[in-house]
């Protein structure tokens, strides 16, 4: 079966009648903003952003850092296999992949997910698409996005090297802090499109 995007992309390249290619960047790349400590700027582009970055702390687990910072969760989704003090998370735990429907995830409190790789400049963080149902990223009303901190690259140009093949998965996105807007009134306004916080966990996970 042929999807939208399939015959958009087709009719696309059929009407193509001249190439280009593509640019070279090794100019740009040697240019690049490069920082002798990644993890300390990844953390102050992120708070810049609106989020949050804590580092765990030795002995403590992913789960004991959730149920300490969000205490009143009634609902949480967890889609990080394995998570480390899983049994500490607060109120009702769930996996994601187990919902039938994505308008049953509405309500969520919280979300964990996994990220492979951060970009210092920007505090962009990728969320490869590992899940049942992508609405997990944007419905839920906090984001606990769970990195390790020897995945953190300075530039965006050093992160795009290390994306995964795109061919591989059909989706993934950047995520940098919780989602926002000013287009009314120049007010910024939280969690219009998405996730009103956005709290990265930083583990010495290799």
């Amino acid at each position: 079966m042929t999807s939208s995007k399939q015959t958009i992309l087709e009719s696309i390249r059929s009407h193509t009648t001249e190439q280009f290619a593509c640019p070279d960047l090794t100019a740009l790349e040697a240019s690049a903003v490069s920082y002798p400590d990644p993890v300390a700027q990844f953390k102050a582009s992120l708070a810049a952003a609106g989020g949050r970055a804590v580092e765990l702390a030795p002995g403590q687990s992913v789960g004991q850092l959730v149920a300490l910072l969000y205490p009143q969760a009634a609902r949480v989704a967890n889609t990080v296999a394995n998570l480390s003090g899983a049994e500490a998370l607060p109120g009702q735990s769930f996996n994601p992949d187990t919902i039938e429907q994505p308008g049953q995830l509405n309500g969520t409190d919280v979300a964990i997910i996994a990220s492979g790789l951060g970009v210092a400049e920007n505090a962009c963080c990728w969320i490869a698409d590992t899940v049942r149902h992508r609405a997990i990223y944007f419905i839920a009303e906090a984001l606990v996005i769970v990195l390790s901190k020897h995945h953190i690259v300075s530039n965006m140009h050093q992160a795009y090297h290390q994306l995964p093949d795109p061919t591989a998965a059909p989706f993934g996105c950047f995520i940098s802090g919780p989602s926002k807007t000013a287009d009314i009134e120049q007010a910024l306004v939280f969690g219009a499109h998405g996730a009103r916080e956005v709290t990265v966990i930083i583990t010495d996970a290799r």
